[in-house]
């Protein structure tokens, strides 16, 4: 029986890249972490040894502290926390244990891009429609969920990535782009190792629909329809990213768990 704290990785697994996700804390000391330099997606590092700093991080958040095997120093920090008010639970087996987990995505570390001001921080153009919706979506949900996007004029991107230490995404030669037939979407999955059967699916729409390829999946003129209409209705790109945060959040459930589910009339018409 799991002690009252305690939280499986496959039941980890299901909570990843929905909004009411826990925070996830990786508090593996630095040598256990330099022996295998991955994150579960969605969590950041922090010492286990300060702990007023995490809480002022948490701001009172559900969490699950993650150490190297899911022992003393997650099961202690995260008794404390619980102490404190905190609704805290450690992960079962610690990175060993989700490592064991067959489809369990990890995050390359050196994937991410240098944090600016606590967070990473990005920089398109501004306008967006559909792989500068999707891209942000994806980075928030399992990347770095306090990631902070600036939509600039497509010819300051290079000057204010520059000035601000920002990472450039989806404009040309760039090394968060394009590549080939696959779109700034494709490149992120890859890169930060999300390759997942829903984050494959979806991929595959938000592809159809940024490159005018709605033979891939059925579901890309639906997403373009969307898109375009989210963009004509808010002249805010920040509100328009908030809108499409939404969207991609319902995208995402469909493609992991909902693929099989159709729709007729009458409503109890059988096949």
């Amino acid at each position: 029986m799991a002690a009252p704290n305690e939280i499986t990785p496959l039941q980890l697994l299901r909570l990843i890249g929905v909004p009411n996700a826990p925070v996830l804390a990786d508090i593996s000391i630095d040598e256990d972490f330099a022996a295998d330099p991955y994150l579960i997606p969605g969590s950041f590092r922090h010492p286990h040894t300060d702990i007023e700093g995490l809480k002022t991080r948490l701001e009172g958040r559900r969490c699950v502290v993650i150490c190297q095997k899911g022992i003393k120093l997650s099961q202690g920090l995260a008794a404390w926390l619980r102490n404190d008010g905190i609704e805290a639970e450690y992960l079962q087996g610690g990175m060993h244990g989700w490592r064991d987990l067959k489809g369990a995505p990890r995050l390359p570390f050196s994937a991410l891009p240098a944090p600016a001001g606590g967070s990473t921080l990005w920089v398109t153009r501004h306008r967006p429609k559909i792989d500068r919706i999707a891209c942000p979506w994806l980075i928030r949900r399992f990347v770095d969920p306090d990631a902070r996007f600036l939509f600039v004029s497509p010819s300051e991107v290079a000057g204010v990535a520059d000035r601000f230490g920002a990472t450039p995404f989806d404009v040309e030669d760039v090394f968060w782009s394009h590549r080939g037939e696959l779109c700034t979407f494709d490149t992120m999955l890859d890169e930060f190792g999300l390759r997942t059967p829903a984050l494959d699916t979806l991929s595959r729409v938000v592809r159809g629909a940024d490159t005018n390829r709605h033979d891939l999946a059925p579901e890309a003129a639906g997403l373009l329809a969307l898109s375009v209409g989210l963009s004509r209705q808010f002249k805010d790109d920040h509100q328009q990213l908030e809108a499409g945060m939404t969207l991609y959040d319902a995208l995402y459930r469909w493609a992991r768990d909902g693929q099989g589910e159709g729709h007729d009339w009458p409503a109890d018409r059988r096949a």
